[in-house]
């Protein structure tokens, strides 16, 4: 290549996309409304390890929070009650969170932390080893990495 040919671009280097193009997503943020803000956000940070990266306010009042564990994020969210006090939440929901570190130890530290399984470190035939842990509001929460992982 001589000094005045340009290297092909990374964009020209791509492969065309099928036509029409497919939805592409690179984050998901589950969002959770919980019955008690605080103590929700108390629960992921001092069970499970998530940071509080920002909080929401309304009127100088706490309504939601950003948790945040390595890249990923969910939101908690106050419920308003507007659909009433008892209002069942988390049934039939589960959020499984893929990480690289060893399963095992992250579910020793939460069990340290005061956590409780709904289902402990357990590998599966089809090669995952997770464990599951379910949140104040009935939220079920799976960690686990797969073989590939490791």
């Amino acid at each position: 290549m001589s000094p005045t040919t340009a290297a092909p671009s990374a964009e020209s280097k791509r492969t065309p996309r099928k036509q029409p193009e497919t939805l592409r997503i690179r984050a998901i943020t589950p969002s959770f409304t919980v019955n008690d803000l605080k103590a929700s956000i108390a629960w992921y940070r001092d069970i499970l390890g998530f940071l509080v990266a920002d909080e929401i306010r309304h009127e100088g009042q706490l309504v939601g929070a950003v948790m945040r564990a390595g890249a990923a994020e969910l939101i908690l969210g106050q419920d308003d009650f507007a659909k009433g006090k008892e209002r069942t939440k988390g049934v039939g929901f589960r959020v499984n969170c893929r990480s690289v570190q060893d399963i095992d130890e992250i579910a020793r530290a939460v069990e340290k932390r005061g956590g409780v399984f709904e289902q402990p470190p357990t590998t599966h035939p089809w090669g995952i080893r997770d464990f599951t842990v379910v949140d104040p509001d009935g939220y079920k929460i799976s960690i686990g990495n797969w073989e590939s992982d490791e």
